[in-house]
Formats: structure tokens, C-alpha cells, sequence
């Protein structure tokens, strides 16, 4: 009954019956892989120490997972081809399976390849899940439920890092990361059981598509990606270093401050899926950048004052949530044939974006400090800018 009633206020009778029945599913499940997604990057600090390497040094094999995902356009054809129930339950599944390596790796390189494992599956999950909307959901309402779905991202945060954080801070991080391998997959279990296994619209047509070539002005969102994710990874992987050595923070302190930073996205989650739709996806896009601007130059300024850098730290990344929303359907929109396709594409480059700043930003924080990331951070928002600038330019001539 209560699940019923928070999809009535979001999702009215004009969606289709299978989207208001699934969607809270889904998007607990995606809660779930995000969180071992996401968990990581606050506590690099304590996984750098228990491998006995350096913040860069940690920073660089990051960037070989995110590098090896540059496949991620072929695996985005690979997955317009599979039902929508196989790609997202077995991307759960392997979620948890790569978390419990991350879990019990003997050393970085095989904590390295368990990060990669869950990049991967959580691709197949993501684009399976972005699919299956674009199979139950008109484009012009389709910002809504992605914005619904994309809370998860903030809930992966505000619930599930703080929850395994919890955990490692009264043993390990790697029991952490086993608290996330238990939940992903039991979410596998619960939308095996619940998806139809026939309902596969569009998995017929798209195998006839999936070659079908991105639009030159698409590679202007994939620019777009590429720069809002380097900006957001500047922040990720080095907040966590920088409470622990500018104030002291430990693990329980650090995952209190997820919890907060959180809430900042959930609430970034919940005005997008209300207004994006109104907006327009590249409007609401670039707003969302145009926070993480002055947030990242004013974070350089004041990141010895503990509330306002917390506070700064959280507008930068209310920024980053509400244009990632915004900006997620019109990537998957691309190539509306094959959707698996255009959207890969696109994350390719956000993937590219996260693996040079998981290099620059580790690095320049060992040398620096957070000012560096921080503005770093900002100068990426407005690259983001100028690329959806010229995008909207170019759909109106």
C-alpha cells in the first residue's frame, strides 16, 4: 500500500501499468549496485593504507578500470540484443559476485579487477534498466521515471555507503564491501521473480538496428558526459582524503558525511524527475552544471572551514545529480532504435571523463591538496556547458 501511494504522486494512470508496478523494484535493486558502485571512492583512503600504496598510486589503477570500459559501446550493442530481465538480473549477479572479490582481494591488482567486474555488470544493469524505459515510456515523459530510477543513485549514497561504511568502520572496509555483495544479490533474486521473461519489446527490432550509426551532433552529449564525469570524479575520490586529513574524519565520521551528501542528491533526484520533463533535458542539464561552478571555486577558497566546505562540497554534488538526470534520457535517445547503443556511446565518454580525473585529481591532491581537484572540478561543469550549448544550437537549426 505504501509503495502504491509513492508511485501514485510521481506516475499517474497515463503510464503504462508494467512501469508503475516495476519501477520501485528497479530502482531499489539499482540502490543496491550502486552503493558497491559507489563505495569505494570515500574510502580510498583506508584501502590505500591496507594495500600500503599511495593515494595516486590507488588513483592510477582506478583509471585502468575505467579505461577498460571504453568498451562500453559494443557492450551497449551487446545488451540491445539480450532481454531486458536477462541483462539487468545478470548484472546483479555480477555485481555481487565482483564485490566479494573486491572483498576478499589479497592485493590492489585483484581489488583492481574486482572493481572492473562491477563497472561491467553494473553496465549490462544500467542499460538494461535505461532499455526497459525506453520500451514502456514515451520520450516526452520519459525524464520522470529515469528521475525516479536515478534516485537510486543518491539513495546508493545517502543508504547503501553509509550503511557498509557503518560496517567497515567497526571492522574492515572489505566486510563493507560483503554487506553489498549480500543485498545485490538478493535484489538478483527479487526482479528475476518479478520481471516477465516475454517481455521483451523492442529486443526483436533492436537486433536488426544495433549497428545503426550515432548522429554527428550525439557526440556533443558525449563530450557533455565526458566532462560532467571528470568533474564529478574530481570530488569523489578525494573528499574522503581530504575529511581524514584536513579534520580528522574517520570511517563512521565519513559515512555520516555520506549519509548528508545524499540527501543533497536524493533531493537533486526527486526536483529532477518533477521538473526536467518541464525544463527540457539540455536546459535542466546545464543548470545542474552551473551549480558545480561556483561550489568548486568556493570549496578551493574555504576547504579549511569544515560547515562551509561540507556545504559547498554538497551543493557541488546536488550540481552533478541534477544534470546527470537531466542528461541520462537524452543520451538513451540518441539512437531511439537501438538505445543500448546510443547511450553506451555516451557513457563511454563519461567513462573516459572518470579515468582521467581519477589520475589528475588523486594526483594533485597529493601534491596540493583538495584546492586543485576542486577547481579542476569546476572547469570541467563549464567545458559540459559549452558542449550542450552548442548541442541545442545545433537541434534548432
Amino acid at each position: 500500500m505504501l509503495t502504491t501511494r509513492l508511485v501514485d504522486r510521481f506516475l499517474d494512470d497515463s503510464y503504462s501499468v508494467e512501469t508503475r508496478r516495476h519501477v520501485l523494484p528497479l530502482t531499489t535493486a539499482r540502490l543496491t549496485a550502486n552503493a558497491c558502485f559507489r563505495f569505494a571512492p570515500p574510502f580510498l583512503a583506508s584501502i590505500s593504507d591496507d594495500f600500503g600504496i599511495s593515494l595516486s598510486r590507488l588513483g592510477l589503477a582506478l583509471m585502468i578500470t575505467e579505461l577498460a570500459m571504453g568498451a562500453s559501446p559494443l557492450l551497449g550493442s551487446f545488451v540491445d540484443r539480450m532481454h531486458r530481465r536477462t541483462a539487468m538480473t545478470g548484472g546483479l549477479l555480477g555485481i555481487s559476485a565482483a564485490a566479494v572479490v573486491a572483498a576478499s582481494s589479497p592485493n590492489v591488482w585483484i581489488f583492481i579487477v574486482g572493481i572492473l567486474m562491477i563497472s561491467v555488470a553494473k553496465f549490462f544493469f544500467d542499460i538494461g534498466l535505461s532499455a526497459w524505459v525506453n520500451d514502456h515510456v514515451d520520450y516526452e515523459r520519459r525524464g520522470r521515471v529515469i528521475g525516479i530510477t536515478e534516485t537510486s543513485w543518491a539513495l546508493g549514497l545517502l543508504v547503501g555507503v553509509t550503511t557498509m561504511g557503518l560496517v567497515a568502520s567497526q571492522t574492515s572496509w572489505r566486510w563493507g564491501y560483503a554487506v553489498g555483495a549480500g543485498a545485490v544479490g538478493l535484489m538478483a533474486l527479487v526482479i528475476g521473480a518479478r520481471l516477465d521473461p516475454h517481455d521483451v519489446a523492442g529486443s526483436v527490432r533492436d537486433r536488426n538496428v544495433v549497428a545503426a550509426p550515432m548522429p554527428r551532433r550525439g557526440y556533443l552529449v558525449f563530450g557533455a558526459m565526458f566532462f560532467l564525469m571528470a568533474s564529478s570524479q574530481a570530488m569523489f575520490v578525494t573528499f574522503g582524503s581530504w575529511l581524514d586529513d584536513e579534520f580528522g574524519f574517520t570511517e563512521a565520521g565519513i559515512a555520516a558525511v555520506a549519509f548528508g551528501l545524499g540527501a543533497f542528491e536524493l533531493l537533486a533526484s526527486v526536483t529532477s524527475a518533477r521538473r526536467t520533463d518541464v525544463w527540457g533535458k539540455e536546459r535542466s542539464a546545464i543548470a545542474g552544471a552551473m551549480l558545480i561552478v561556483p561550489a568548486g571555486v568556493l570549496l578551493a577558497v574555504l576547504h579549511t572551514q569544515q560547515v562551509p566546505g561540507l556545504v559547498l562540497l554538497g551543493l557541488f554534488l546536488l550540481g552533478f545529480e541534477f544534470a546527470i538526470v537531466s542528461l541520462l534520457p537524452l543520451a538513451a535517445n540518441l539512437i531511439p532504435d537501438a538505445p543500448g547503443r546510443g547511450l553506451g556511446i555516451v557513457l563511454a565518454g563519461g567513462m573516459l571523463g572518470r579515468a582521467s580525473m581519477s589520475v589528475v585529481a588523486t594526483a594533485t591532491y597529493d601534491r596540493f591538496g583538495i584546492e586543485i581537484p576542486a577547481l579542476v572540478g569546476a572547469s570541467m561543469a563549464l567545458g559540459m556547458i559549452l558542449c550542450l550549448v552548442i548541442f541545442s544550437r545545433d537541434s534548432r537549426s
